[in-house]
């Protein structure tokens, strides 16, 4: 079995709304591909996008005190709905049920794809990646959002911030810190990077807009991103 995990970012599911040209590319592609690689397997982990968004910007107006925690929830949810979603959308090749809980003992793999939503508060969707590639056997981890590649500090800020093709773990991780809180501007979170470390597992960052990029990943061509931990 060649198992790879997508990180698939709520900002191309659904960057103001679904993306519904986006989510059509996506999936014929990704038939194509599991077409020809029949041993291969997917596992697709959503993110929240504008509904997380949304809900939580509704609940700061109304209840400017509201627990960040509740903020957390609404968020998780969202990603709840985008991962329902894909796994809608990918139903020929999802017989199982959307996972929410990456450590439960009774997950069930038994199609070509798996679909997955957010945990709980004080975890992103990267750590629930992270954690379902190491379930699983997975060795790679490819984390889709609407940048083309990470870079050496935050290109809107920092004019001088340059792009990076490949970088070690070691480094990743001096650049992004060790704790992570749901605020936190990083291409791949510090509480991830930290195991996937430790599993010896590479992350590839890249623009998941660009659906011919991400089959180049897929089938080991080459590709625009940053590889993290080679």
């Amino acid at each position: 079995m060649k198992l790879t995990v997508i990180s698939v970012g709520g900002s191309i599911i659904a960057p103001e709304k679904p993306d519904c040209g986006f989510l059509a590319g996506f999936r014929a592609m990704i038939a194509s591909y599991l077409e020809n690689e029949p041993e291969a397997k997917l596992v697709f982990v959503a993110g929240g996008g504008a509904p997380a968004r949304i809900y939580q910007n509704a609940l700061r107006q109304v209840t400017p005190d509201a627990a960040p925690s509740l903020q957390d929830w609404l968020g998780i949810k969202a990603t709840h709905l985008n991962g329902m979603l894909l796994r809608a959308v990918f139903g020929e090749w999802c017989s199982d049920d959307l996972v929410t809980d990456p450590t439960a003992e009774n997950i069930t793999f038994s199609g070509r794809i798996l679909t997955a939503g957010g945990w709980k508060p004080g975890f992103s969707t990267d750590t629930d990646a992270v954690y379902l590639a190491r379930r699983f056997g997975g060795k790679t981890v490819i984390n889709l959002s609407n940048i083309r590649k990470v870079y050496t500090d935050d290109p809107k800020k920092n004019p001088d911030a340059e792009p990076i093709d490949s970088i070690s773990w070691h480094d990743f991780r001096k650049m992004v810190g060790s704790e992570w809180n749901p605020g936190l501007n990083a291409p791949f979170d510090p509480i991830a990077s930290a195991i996937a470390e430790e599993e010896g597992m590479t992350v590839i960052c890249a623009d998941g807009r660009d659906i011919e990029n991400t089959r180049a990943i897929l089938e080991g061509k080459p590709f625009t991103g940053t590889v993290i931990g080679a």
